[in-house]
């Protein structure tokens, strides 16, 4: 194709960073447009990398723990770090001022702060699970000062920092969008608005994610873009984009809807004030100009693309380094990549496969032979296959030369590579754990360059090791960017984790829902698992706790001959009895005797709940 079959390209001057991996963790600031690469807590580096920074900014920072997130107020006057759930540091970058950290801690009491925005040199919201705060930054005196707060239950947020609106998740399912409007030490509560779900949801739980909303100003004019994806018993031909405009007086109101006719993976950008859709599964992207005439049906407008479906134009990566080192041939970009995460309005960051500098001198010949290991491995698969097809076709009787391909010895697979290997390389105590999850993520690699589907094992041993040495932050970045693959499995061990980590939970239920998990099935593998307590935490978070059966849940608590979770089990079932019924014992029709003598026998009569009266 030449260039004139392209209507889309990439930057002629990219932002190049060391990736995600075990020693450096990498952020992206929305205001500024900058990459942050803080190599372990700061203590051996931070590069701060801009589009039209020629000579980046780095510095070193005191390892005080691990990185959640990290930005620069507007002019990169003020350095704002969060390490904790409750407190941001700040440090000043301003010349004759003291670099020494000061500390804000979120005012709102039992508040856990999931992240901040600054909206000027010197002024920066905090969002909280339970509200906003709004302050100014006073930095020769080292201190800020509360502008104001608003208290609301927030799941999530997402900022536009051209407009200086924050967007905040409201109620159980989410849907209830509440922005605020930031200038010049003022902050102005817009009307809240609801985004229309494709259908009504069947449980009580989150179901607007902020995957699927995006912000941005198109044609002057401030929308929210919500990308809804049709369930597979609609009549609809796919998904479609719905667009809110949000102006800064008066309600929001919808007023476009862009049809994709088609289902899958998206993600949305704005350039020149056209919506940009792109389809990873077709590895195209289609134009929608909302200025063009659409169909008026009264109350919205529906568009259809401009355009045909195209791909961006191919592009190559140069080489990184100094001259004397960039004589390479650039690397070919990989288009549409799963390990692509998109920013308003035009920023797209790809996760590529750059080495951390402490691993170059291995890594690279460890690479090379699952490399080589695989391609035996992918040749011997596609032969099976080939093999089963013309079987099943028939064929293997009108042709007697056709025969089941050889397994050699050179095919290592998955398995081979789990129990012989990974296993036995994750239990030496003795190699550094986070050059152990390098070699990890890098067989997982491999296995994805060849095309080779990854087996729900190799994940569950990369989340188990991450555990292990409490890196949850590099775990959630993983489960965010997709470079775990969903399974029920998987999400059934995230459930497991909610004691060491809360927010699995939530990831968890996100990863089901994307896989459209029966609720029972999950119960079940969970109990089959003796995670009786994550079944049961599961089950109340859809709400479904007052009817499930108390004996199965005994049953599993019992047979994990742990006295005190049978206990704790025990208990909540007779507490539900008592909200229920009046009575906290259980009914011959549950069929629980056994237990309930069982309970008797360890814990004695006195230990049983007696009837409350009202």
């Amino acid at each position: 194709m030449g260039e004139e079959d392209y209507y889309l390209e990439l930057s002629e001057r990219p932002v190049q960073f060391e990736k995600a991996n075990p020693v450096n963790c990498v952020f992206f600031d929305e205001a500024n447009k900058q990459v942050f690469a803080v190599r372990s807590g700061g203590a051996t580096g931070v590069v701060v990398k801009g589009p039209d920074d020629r000579n980046p900014i780095s510095f070193r920072m005191e390892d005080k723990g691990e990185v959640k997130c990290i930005k620069f107020s507007l002019e990169n006057k003020i350095l704002a770090v969060q390490r904790t759930s409750k407190t941001v540091d700040f440090s000043n970058f301003i010349p004759d001022n003291s670099q020494q950290e000061y500390t804000q801690e979120c005012k709102t009491k039992n508040a856990n702060i999931l992240g901040f925005c600054w909206t000027s040199s010197t002024e920066i919201v905090f969002i909280t699970d339970q509200g906003i705060e709004f302050y100014q930054v006073l930095p020769e005196k080292r201190n800020l000062k509360l502008l104001k707060s608003q208290n609301i239950n927030v799941n999530w947020y997402m900022y536009c920092p051209e407009s200086s609106v924050i967007l905040l998740s409201t109620t159980v399912l989410g849907n209830v969008l509440q922005p605020f409007y930031f200038r010049a030490v003022t902050m102005s509560k817009l009307p809240k608005f609801e985004i229309e779900l494709p259908a009504a949801p069947k449980s009580t739980k989150l179901s607007l994610s902020e995957r699927d909303i995006a912000m941005a100003t198109i044609y002057g004019q401030l929308y929210v873009l919500f990308l809804r994806h049709h369930s597979r018993t609609s009549n609809s031909t796919g998904a479609e984009v719905v667009l809110y405009h949000l102006p800064r007086e008066g309600a929001c109101k919808k007023m476009h809807i862009l049809k994709l006719n088609r289902t899958g993976k998206f993600a949305l950008n704005v350039v020149d004030n056209l919506v940009v859709v792109h389809h990873q599964d077709t590895e195209t992207s289609v134009i929608f100009d909302i200025k063009l005439r659409g169909e008026f049906d009264g109350a919205v407008t529906v568009h259809h693309p401009v355009l045909p479906p195209r791909s961006i134009q191919p592009y190559q990566i140069p080489a990184a380094g100094p001259a004397s080192v960039t004589s390479q041939s650039p690397v070919p970009c990989k288009l549409y990549s799963s390990s692509w995460i998109v920013f308003q309005p035009d920023i797209i960051i790809s996760a590529s496969q750059v080495l951390s500098e402490s691993d170059r001198a291995t890594l690279p010949v460890i690479a090379t032979v699952f490399d080589k290991l695989n391609h035996e491995y992918k040749r011997y698969l596609d032969a099976e296959q080939s093999y089963t097809m013309a079987a099943e076709a028939g064929q293997s009787r009108s042709n007697p030369l056709l025969k089941r391909p050889v397994r050699t010895q050179a095919v290592v697979d998955q398995s081979d590579m789990y129990t012989h290997v990974l296993s036995v390389f994750t239990d030496k105590k003795e190699m550094p754990h986070k050059f152990v999850i390098a070699v990890l993520m890098e067989y997982i690699r491999s296995l994805n360059q060849f095309q080779i589907a990854v087996q729900h094992y190799l994940h569950e041993l990369v989340i188990k090791t991450l555990v292990q040495h409490n890196l949850f932050y590099m775990l959630h970045q993983f489960l965010q960017y997709h470079v775990l693959s969903d399974s029920k499995p998987l999400a059934c061990l995230l459930l497991s984790l909610e004691s060491f980590y809360p927010p699995a939970h939530q990831l968890s239920l996100d990863m089901l829902k994307r896989l459209s998990t029966a609720n029972d099935e999950i119960v079940e593998v969970l109990l089959s698992k003796h995670q009786v307590l994550a079944a049961l935490r599961f089950i109340r978070g859809i709400g479904g706790h007052d009817s499930i059966s108390a004996r199965k849940f005994l049953d599993a608590a019992k047979q994990t001959e742990d006295n005190m979770l049978f206990y704790t089990i025990f208990r909540f079932f007779e507490q539900r009895n008592q909200r229920l019924r009046g009575n906290p014992s259980f009914t011959p029709g549950e069929h629980c005797e056994e237990h309930v003598a069982f309970f008797k026998q360890v814990f004695g009569d006195q230990a049983l709940m007696r009837p409350t009266a009202f």
